[in-house]
């Protein structure tokens, strides 16, 4: 397929899917948001600038997880911030289905690779840029070959190899194993973290340790 129409015709998808995916979750997102409300109080939503296609800034949505406030820095304060709802939210990937509406709006598609925090920009490899050369995607490969237990070399060997090989087969293999990966709820954190390892910067090649993400993302 013609990478413009295999563009097209992605981004009709993904707007049809999460638009129907919004309407047929509104019941569930509802009593999430009334129990977010009941246990951590105001607001439900978490909101934080991600870099999207071409680096331009756009407003994630999701469920929000933590309190406010903890003392101290990192990811032991991101742990201790962890209420249990939220950790059951991000052991569901339930705390996600906000950012449905992302893809709704253009920001974000179904699946390419994650939305990073802003700062990571100025730590970027000149490879790991070309990973803003699409849309982010709610899923992705890295996703579904280990997600946060993944290094962050990686993590962009993953995003890197999705660029240059993205196709409808491989979104729809994706979707797929994205199923497999959330009912069997792998990679959910870092080892030893609540969360996932800040990224402090690389000057490691796209793909590391003459691993092949090509052997592995689309498997069954």
């Amino acid at each position: 397929m013609p990478r413009h129409g295999y563009e097209s015709t992605k981004r009709l998808l993904d707007l049809v899917t999460a638009a129907v995916c919004l309407l047929l979750a509104s019941p569930v997102m509802l009593v999430i948001a009334v129990a977010i409300l009941v246990t951590m109080g105001r607001p439900v939503l978490f909101r934080q600038q991600r870099p999207g296609r071409h680096t331009q800034l756009f407003d994630l949505v999701k469920f929000r997880s933590m309190t406010p406030h903890a003392c101290g820095e990192g990811t032991a304060a991101d742990a201790a911030r962890l209420t249990r709802l939220g950790r059951w939210l991000r052991l569901t990937s339930l705390d996600e289905l906000p950012t449905l509406w992302n893809v709704v709006r253009g920001d974000m598609s179904l699946v390419g690779p994650r939305p990073l925090l802003p700062s990571y920009l100025d730590r970027y490899a000149p490879e790991h840029f070309r990973r803003h050369d699409v849309r982010p995607g709610v899923t992705g490969p890295q996703q579904v070959n280990g997600r946060n237990a993944l290094t962050w070399e990686q993590r962009f060997a993953y995003d890197v190899w999705y660029v240059d090989n993205r196709s409808l087969l491989l979104d729809l293999r994706i979707l797929a194993r994205t199923v497999v990966v959330v009912l069997r709820r792998e990679g959910i954190t870092a080892p030893g973290s609540a969360t996932a390892h800040e990224f402090l910067g690389t000057r490691a090649p796209a793909v590391a340790g003459g691993e092949r993400p090509s052997q592995l993302v689309v498997g069954p």
